[in-house]
């Protein structure tokens, strides 16, 4: 999941290099935390966050196999 998230980031972004994904996990939770150049933060969320709600509903659909929660955390 972690590299679903860092592909779809990258192909939002105009600095890819930029793009870095760090998961935590915990019992039943996974976090993904997205760092995103300043400027490309904007880009990441989308018009009133459709593009970051589109990543988390894809992320959840993914996660229901292994049975866990995922958080994506925007850092800045």
């Amino acid at each position: 999941m972690k590299e679903l998230v860092e592909r779809i980031a990258r192909e939002l972004v105009d600095q890819p290099d930029q793009v870095s994904v760090t998961e935590i996990e915990g019992g039943r939770t996974v976090v993904f935390e997205l760092r995103v150049a300043k400027s490309d933060i904007g880009k990441i969320i989308g018009k009133r966050g459709q593009n970051v709600n589109a990543i988390r509903t894809i992320l959840n659909a993914v996660s229901g196999k292994s049975r866990k929660q995922v958080v994506l955390e925007l850092i800045e």
